[in-house]
């Protein structure tokens, strides 16, 4: 999968948490905007995207990811990059389909054997008559 990076919006922003004086006057963080409705992902990978459980997706079918680990904007530019390339290439393979299977022989006689035993061992701690 490739992402163009003219579908991309990056920003950037202030780093949050402590630093030195240098740190409230430079904006090091990155802050990256992908509109998966407007990108040129083909369709299927856009409805798997859409479909997942992540928090860095909107309401409105925007990934947004936030990278402050480095000190230097490059860096941060290139780990969000990063990020968003690991996550639609998450997608970027449809799943497998599931192929239905039925228990062996042997693993139903197991299960039933050991509802056996303990029914045996339930029925004994009954009350002796």
């Amino acid at each position: 999968m490739h992402i163009n990076e003219s579908e991309v919006e990056v920003t950037a922003i202030r780093a949050q948490g402590a630093g030195g004086q240098h740190v409230n006057k430079v904006s090091s963080a990155i802050h990256l905007r992908f509109d998966i409705w407007a990108s040129s992902l083909p369709e299927d990978v856009k409805e798997r995207l859409l479909c997942l459980s992540d928090h860095r997706i909107t309401q409105e079918g925007v990934v947004v990811i936030k990278s402050q680990e480095h000190r230097s904007q490059d860096m941060n530019r290139i780990e969000a990059f990063a990020r968003l390339h690991d996550l639609v290439k998450s997608v970027a393979k449809p799943p497998k389909k599931r192929k239905p299977t039925k228990p062996t022989y042997a693993s139903q006689l197991r299960r039933l054997d050991s509802k056996k035993k303990a029914s045996a061992i339930k029925s004994n701690r009954a009350r002796v008559l």
